[in-house]
């Protein structure tokens, strides 16, 4: 029989992030070394990471990440995008080869603005348009995947332990603002390059540790309002559901999060303050199917800051800790430490409430 500590227990995938409320940019290696202590909790089907405050020289311009399977795909994919967005500047994104990292698939980036005449041809602002193209691609257009898709931000992410994609990628020649990370052990979804995490639309990317049980109740709804779960895996749906709710609806990620990680109805009624019990019924009534269930950690980063929530059961690890303007947070704190051996202020954020960081006005 063995014993405890000889078996895994498989308590979810790794997650760190790492934000300067001033705005101070942060080298990418910092995010890569911080992964390397759970290395455990990955099983080397998926690492990536979210860079934020990344592409100064085209900060108004929209980064598409791509992956093409061959040359093929890419000059079609090319001919479409010319359709709709001006390409200011598109290169293939820098990699170094790695016995550990295999199977690449062509990674391109491209910096794009949408046509103007477009623009008034559908009757829509920017960022509605680039998330349509960004779907009919991914759905439509095989062998091509977009992976990323906001201003001034980017993804990078593998078939692969996250300490090795971090290498790939040469993430130490990018420095950020914001930085988020994710190491991957799929249960019910295959490894694969457009697989692994973070996930992203426009400016929003996710990570995530768990497992979603409303997953097929979350993208029926969610794909009403014209987005394409075509990831082959649960976590997309999350990326997706926060877009909707938060640039769509209006709603604050507050707002948002207490719709994801609603309380209980007996938790509500039990509420003693009657704006707050009337807020959380509204909430819970008008968009019933985005109930995220089943247990799970979050880091959802976005241009200015980070968000970071927990199933309302906190059935997956998280800890925050702060040093000087610096916020660390991580599935353990071993990571943490890696970062920031001299962090405070360590906490666990309790179940189903957010914790948001700002970085401060105009910093970034």
């Amino acid at each position: 029989m063995k014993k405890e500590g000889q078996i895994r227990i498989p308590s979810g995938c790794a997650i760190a992030a790492v934000i300067s409320k001033d705005g101070k940019k942060m080298s990418g290696d910092l995010i890569t070394q911080a992964m390397k202590p759970m290395h455990v909790r990955s099983n080397g089907l998926g690492g990536g990471f979210a860079g934020y405050g990344i592409y100064p020289e085209y900060k108004d311009f929209y980064a598409l990440h791509m992956f093409f399977d061959d040359r093929s795909s890419r000059i079609s994919c090319e001919a479409f995008l010319k359709e709709y967005f001006e390409i200011v500047h598109c290169e293939r994104i820098p990699t170094r080869k790695m016995p550990q990292i295999t199977d690449e698939p062509i990674v391109w980036r491209y910096f794009i603005a949408p046509l103007k005449s477009m623009l008034a041809n559908l009757q829509l602002d920017e960022k509605e348009l680039v998330s349509r193209i960004v779907m009919k691609i991914n759905k439509e257009q095989n062998g091509t995947y977009v992976f990323s898709s906001g201003k001034n931000m980017g993804t990078f992410k593998a078939v692969g332990y996250p300490e090795d994609v971090g290498v790939f990628y040469k993430l130490e020649e990018y420095e950020g603002y914001s930085w988020t990370g994710h190491g991957r052990y799929p249960t019910n979804t295959p490894g694969w390059w457009g697989g692994a995490h973070p996930f992203t639309l426009l400016d929003y990317s996710v990570v995530h540790n768990g497992e979603i049980s409303s997953y097929d109740a979350n993208r029926r709804f969610i794909e009403m309002f014209g987005y394409k779960c075509t990831l082959q895996t649960d976590t997309e749906v999350i990326t997706y559901i926060m877009d909707y709710l938060v640039r769509v609806q209006g709603l604050t990620l507050t707002e948002a999060a207490n719709v994801v990680a609603a309380p209980f109805w007996s938790t509500i009624e039990g509420n003693p303050d009657y704006a707050s019990r009337r807020q959380f019924t509204y909430l819970r009534t008008v968009f019933p199917s985005l109930l995220v269930t089943g247990p799970f950690s979050i880091v959802l980063g976005y241009t200015g800051g980070l968000m970071v929530l927990n199933d309302r059961l906190k059935l997956r690890s998280m800890v925050i800790a702060e040093k000087d303007d610096r916020v660390f947070i991580a599935s353990e704190e071993a990571a943490i430490r890696t970062m920031e051996p001299n962090a405070g202020k360590l906490r666990a954020p309790k179940g189903g409430e957010p914790v948001i960081i700002q970085v401060k006005e105009g910093a970034y």
